[in-house]
């Protein structure tokens, strides 16, 4: 699916808020982005008063001058010595659409606070992060920030003991380590998946539907919480008749090594189960999947409702979809304050914290009430 034009604009203005400063060409580079249409988007941001471009740079609005923003580093660059100096080091997935909101929430608050910010994008390869790690704790870091991808509970597991070593304060973001491992003691600040599917779930069963199922990624550990989520609620309301959840695109594991879990054909379920509501998780898979039903004769809302899980871009659509949607900004803000509140001091110490913040339902076009249910 090519990747959307606001969301690729996204994207490049979460790299540059970060930042403050980045060059034209390694943002193209590492965005994955040709420097022609990297120019463009570049160009219209900058019409639009979203940003500052000049001289093969572009900027934050506001900042005329060099940025005091430490550049990213990424696997395989050299870094100048002191580089880093006492900055807050941020890790995250590179290409991870939904954490973006996540960064901007977190550099909004570090820098109320006048800290210095290092941010480092890992790559999409198993272990990743603990590189981007070492690198800014050998650069002085005094602080992290970090979201894991996490593609699998084997690979969650595997990071766990170097993450429990850490002689900094830590705080994970939208990631929750499972009860009892060692990183059961680390803060974090996540969103309450559970509720956000109970959201999109009541919703449903609201508007008369019955049968129901979730097409759900199985990749990320918010996939995983929200695939368990909805097998316990769907479960356990009376007013559902059948569920199921099936994976939402052939790409949208792997899930555990060793495990392989077929994409079904979600046209044909959805006929075979009479199901007439559905919960599809991430938003471009949901567009995808709306898409391949329309071309089956199978319209939303009329056939079938659906709603999206995370609404990043689900108001795109030529369907504008309902979604759930997580405090992704909020999240990283509050990670953010509790970092900077473990670094105040001693005094500042306390027990350890896990905060879950509220997702909320954002209804659109792409729900209604069954016709026989209504009053």
């Amino acid at each position: 699916m090519r990747e959307p034009v606001e969301l690729r604009r996204k994207r490049i203005l979460a790299v540059v808020h970060a930042r403050g400063a980045v060059k034209v060409s390694s943002l193209a580079t590492e965005l994955d982005v040709s420097a022609v249409t990297l120019r463009r988007d570049v160009e219209e941001l900058a019409r639009t008063g979203m940003l500052r471009r000049g001289h093969g740079v572009v900027r934050p609005m506001g900042e005329a001058g060099p940025s005091t923003a430490v550049p990213a580093a990424r696997s395989g660059e050299p870094s100048g010595p002191g580089d880093e100096g006492a900055a807050i080091a941020l890790v995250v997935p590179e290409r991870h659409s939904y954490l973006h909101e996540t960064l901007h929430g977190a550099r909004t608050a570090l820098e109320e606070a006048g800290a210095r910010i290092a941010l480092h994008i890992a790559p999409q390869a198993a272990g990743a992060e603990r590189p981007q790690v070492e690198r800014a704790l050998a650069g002085g870091a005094r602080g992290l920030l970090i979201a894991p991808r996490w593609r699998s509970a084997a690979g969650e597991e595997a990071d766990y003991g170097w993450l429990a070593e850490l002689d900094v304060p830590t705080v994970l973001m939208e990631r929750r380590p499972r009860p009892g491992s060692a990183l059961h003691a680390l803060d974090t600040v996540c969103s309450d998946h559970w509720y956000g599917v109970h959201l999109a779930v009541d919703h449903l069963i609201s508007l008369g539907h019955r049968r129901l199922v979730m097409a759900a990624r199985n990749d990320s550990p918010t996939a995983r919480s929200i695939r368990a989520a909805f097998a316990e609620i769907a479960a356990s309301r009376p007013e559902v008749e059948e569920w199921s959840v099936v994976l939402s695109s052939p790409n949208a594991g792997p899930g555990e090594p060793g495990a392989r879990e077929e994409a079904p054909d979600l046209t044909a379920l959805l006929r075979e189960r009479r199901v007439t509501g559905a919960v599809l998780h991430g938003d471009e898979d949901a567009l995808m999947l709306v898409q391949r039903m329309a071309e089956r004769g199978i319209l939303v809302p009329r056939d079938c409702s659906v709603v999206a899980y995370d609404d990043v871009v689900a108001a795109m659509g030529s369907t504008s979809l309902t979604a759930v949607a997580p405090p992704r900004a909020e999240i990283g803000r509050v990670a953010a304050e509790l970092l900077l509140h473990r670094l105040a001091g001693p005094a500042a110490a306390g027990p350890v914290r896990r905060t879950e913040l509220l997702p909320h339902l954002v209804v659109r076009g792409s729900t209604r009430r069954l016709p026989d249910s209504e009053d």
